[in-house]
């Protein structure tokens, strides 16, 4: 019942412009949460994390294990086809990937503007988390999947280009000069 109250205070993200204003903060959206949530809610929230970690976590909501495992999924399709691109490479922990996520990271990987790439794989991001969004609009996982969008509109809205460009040419140059295996972030 609690999540009703929560839910209901919280504003629409649904139909944001690039250019408009995100009408809730992650300091807001968390205070509200401790309000109404209860302990153990609170802390898988506090688990959530748009880059899950490389082996998996253990979590009692099926929407954080599908958000999880194809986050995890494109990460690895990405260092993939970068180890490839490169001709260096990469343990994918055999894992397989389906044809439609190599494809995103083939697209992603080719593009020539590591905003435009981000940008690309942010949409492909909001676009996956669709399809797990909750019927049940008052049900805990609501709240898992608001919390992952909220944290993808901020994150895309933090970048700068000319600041990317730089932190990623300094990047390449890195791994290009080195023979190892880069972690993937």
């Amino acid at each position: 019942m609690a999540e009703y109250y929560l839910i209901a205070q919280l504003p629409s993200l649904d139909g944001l412009g690039d250019n408009m204003p995100i009408p809730i903060t992650e300091e807001r959206f968390l205070e509200l949460c401790s309000r109404f949530l209860g302990k153990k809610a609170q802390d898988e929230l506090g688990r959530i994390s748009l880059v899950p970690s490389k082996d998996g976590e253990k979590t009692g909501s099926k929407l954080l294990k599908a958000w999880n495992e194809r986050e995890r999924s494109l990460r690895f399709a990405l260092g993939k086809i970068r180890a490839e691109k490169m001709k260096k490479q990469f343990d994918t922990q055999d894992r397989i990937f389906p044809e439609e996520l190599l494809q995103t990271a083939r697209t992603a990987v080719e593009m020539e503007s590591p905003m435009e790439a981000e940008t690309f794989l942010n949409q492909y991001r909001l676009d996956f988390l669709e399809t797990l969004r909750p019927v049940d609009t008052f049900a805990l996982d609501y709240v898992f999947y608001y919390w992952i969008k909220l944290k993808l509109l901020l994150r895309i809205r933090q970048f700068d280009a000319d600041e990317g460009r730089a932190a990623y040419n300094s990047i390449y140059r890195s791994i290009m000069s080195k023979d190892k295996q880069e972690v993937m972030q």
